[in-house]
């Protein structure tokens, strides 16, 4: 589940840069959260 939502959180990360989303803040709070996501992850397998 937890990489379910990391990959949903690039996936959203990248249509903020394709649309030039003005939460630019945001989106990129959410790439670190999702990187994290699956860095755990992958250590925890």
């Amino acid at each position: 589940m937890l990489y379910t939502v990391a990959l949903v959180m690039i996936i959203l990360w990248i249509l903020g840069l394709i649309t030039a989303s003005t939460m630019g803040g945001f989106i990129h709070i959410l790439l670190v959260i999702a990187i994290v996501a699956i860095l755990l992850r992958l250590i925890g397998r």
